[in-house]
């Protein structure tokens, strides 16, 4: 039977996760079953969750895709959207799914946001309300914030280190109210090369190490390639393969990834994601069909109706769940340590 998710009712008891585990950590869909199943469910609710990647990664999308299902999941809670980069399009958010009847992008005291104190005062705001209101607060981007002391200097002073610092220290005083106040951060990080490294990472995140700690999902996405079609003769980009590697994980095993196509316009293309993966696995008898079959199916996705669409959706999201859950048990240990 396929898996449908309930509307979240952010204080209710703990349920039984795609791991079989008893958790106390909810969670809501990223959009994508597949990708779901990476985080261990999908992103954690009332915690810190970080999206890594490059330019033309997805990283906003993921986060547009993430209040839609945080609104779906989460009748009552509010979704407040910090944009900092100066690149945000309502309308074009709106398509992709962003519920702009139910998103705020300036705080209640009508103060832009223009630096990480600025956030962070906004966040306190609404960590001192009498009545918590689950909320989910986006940070876009990380990078993009500026800090007083930055800004009150000339172009050729440095201020060494003030924002990683204050990061680091705000965590430090205010992480376990975030959780208590029903706040479910997510904030959007930009790739740094670390220059002059030889071994192990080539790549970092700006802010500091706080995010390394207090992050119970910390996402990195890298670009794979280009999707293409061509229509009466003429060719076009219509979207991007993504790898999400899931680096930081405090609700499942770490370091699982996955492969997700992201269409222009639209999306994560779930069932595509999910199809592809099957045929990577040779799993492709939980839907019915052969390797030859699998990738047909692939291939004229855009061309079913709506109905055929959401009756292959179902069935390829409970084939994934099932295969992954039994890939999972499979490298478990075979016995406990401690009885």
């Amino acid at each position: 039977m396929v898996r449908r998710r309930t509307k979240i009712d952010p204080s209710s008891e703990p349920s039984t996760d795609i791991y079989g585990l008893r958790q106390k950590v909810r969670t809501f869909s990223t959009g994508c079953t597949l990708l779901d199943c990476a985080l261990g469910g999908g992103w954690a609710l009332n915690r810190i969750s970080n999206i890594i990647g490059d330019t033309s990664t997805g990283k906003t999308l993921m986060a547009i895709e993430a209040c839609a299902n945080y609104a779906r999941e989460v009748p009552k809670g509010k979704i407040e959207y910090r944009e900092a980069e100066a690149a945000f399009d309502e309308h074009y958010a709106g398509t992709l799914g962003l519920p702009l009847d139910r998103v705020s992008f300036e705080p209640e005291s009508g103060k832009p946001v223009f630096s990480i104190e600025d956030v962070f005062e906004d966040l306190e705001n609404i960590l001192a309300r009498k009545v918590a209101v689950p909320t989910f607060y986006v940070i876009d981007s990380l990078d993009a914030l500026s800090d007083r002391a930055e800004q009150g200097r000339s172009m050729d002073e440095g201020t060494y280190g003030t924002k990683s610092k204050m990061i680091s220290e705000w965590f430090r005083r205010q992480n376990s109210k975030l959780s208590r106040g029903q706040i479910t951060l997510m904030v959007i990080s930009q790739v740094r090369d670390a220059i002059g490294v030889k071994f192990g990472e080539k790549h970092k995140r700006s802010g500091g190490r706080a995010l390394d700690f207090y992050a119970t999902h910390a996402l990195w996405l890298a670009h794979l390639g280009m999707i293409k079609r061509q229509r009466d003769n003429v060719e076009r980009v219509v979207g991007v393969r993504i790898r999400a590697r899931c680096k930081k994980n405090k609700i499942a095993p770490p370091f699982r990834e996955c492969e997700v196509p992201i269409l222009f316009g639209y999306g994560i293309e779930d069932v595509r994601a999910g199809i592809d993966w099957l045929v990577s696995v040779k799993k492709t008898d939980g839907i019915g069909l052969d390797e030859a079959g699998a990738k047909s199916l692939a291939v004229k996705l855009d061309r079913l109706s709506a109905e055929d669409y959401a009756e292959t959706k179902a069935v390829v999201s409970e084939a994934v769940l099932k295969v992954w859950a039994s890939v999972e048990d499979s490298f478990r240990p075979g016995r406990s340590k401690y009885a």
